[in-house]
């Protein structure tokens, strides 16, 4: 399934360390009701979206919420331990963004957005992309055509569509 405009998201169970371990998160259950800025990254650590991606959604994070968004999400194919770290060290954490785990990639998967790069070791991992979701169903979906570059999915853009 590609993901597109309209369409509700599918069930996902997303990971996270919590404060007794790695836990699940439903991820239709933290949005239901609720707008939210959903974006992926190819890898936390990862140049782009250490120096782009999710520095743009931590400047602007009250400012998105200032237009009604409720949830801020950053998912990444990763384990829960890398994507709690990463979410520390770039202040997502600090404001509130959550820094969920796609470890087997199955969401990333059955939205359409899964890609391969094994020359640098990124295997079944995420396109980069921002969407706005209301109640389950995407509004909007701006997806980049280079894991290298944020022109279409950062912070400020998507500050800028709401």
């Amino acid at each position: 399934m590609s993901l597109s405009i309209g369409d509700k998201l599918p069930s996902a169970s997303l990971g996270r360390l919590g404060a007794d371990g790695p836990e699940q998160v439903d991820l239709n259950a933290l949005i239901a009701g609720k707008k939210a800025v959903i974006f992926a990254v190819p890898g936390a650590y990862t140049p782009t979206c250490s120096s782009a991606h999710m520095p743009g959604f931590v400047r602007n994070a009250e400012k998105l919420r200032a237009k009604g968004v409720d949830e801020i999400i950053c998912i990444s194919v990763n384990d829960v331990f890398v994507m709690k770290s990463w979410g520390d060290a770039m202040g997502a954490t600090e404001v509130g963004i959550h820094s969920l785990a796609d470890g087997d990639s199955s969401f990333t998967k059955a939205i359409g957005m899964d890609f391969s790069a094994p020359p640098v070791g990124l295997i079944d991992r995420s396109k980069r992309y921002a969407m706005i979701v209301e109640d389950g169903i995407v509004t909007t979906l701006n997806a980049e055509e280079s894991p290298g570059v944020c022109d279409v999915s950062g912070g400020e853009t998507i500050l800028d569509l709401l």
